[in-house]
């Protein structure tokens, strides 16, 4: 019997693609991973977003989540073809444990995996050095 697990998968494709050609890129991961015997689970475009610095000389990049339930040797095939996809800049697969797992299905958001909040602005100082 071969063991499958759950993954999570994130591309970051070059944001200067049209939507239909990034539907296209996305479709085609898809197909590869079901050819490959995976079960796609979730596919989620997170959309456009500014990098937190250039990739490849790109400030911009276009999100894609694909959660999937495969056997292991499907992880090298995946990431092999994400090296031979000139309009993926970066990615990033993941095993998910059974404690990320339960959480996703009760709903609840795991510890870090919400963006970072802005910091508060600090409250002023008088001429003493001490804060209002």
């Amino acid at each position: 019997m071969i063991h499958t697990r759950i993954y999570e998968s994130v591309i970051i494709l070059n944001a200067t693609l049209e939507d239909v050609q990034i539907d296209a890129e996305v479709e085609k991961i898809k197909d590869f991973l079901q050819k490959n015997g995976a079960e796609v689970r979730a596919v989620e475009k997170w959309g456009r977003r500014r990098l937190a610095y250039a990739i490849k000389k790109k400030n911009n990049g276009f999100y894609v989540l694909y959660e999937f339930k495969a056997p292991g040797d499907v992880i090298a095939k995946l990431e092999r073809q994400y090296h031979l996809n000139e309009n993926i800049i970066r990615f990033l697969t993941i095993e998910l444990d059974k404690k990320a797992l339960k959480a996703k299905e009760v709903g609840h958001k795991m510890p870090g995996s919400e963006p970072p909040q802005q910091p508060a602005a600090a409250p002023a100082a008088d001429a003493k050095g001490g804060t209002k």
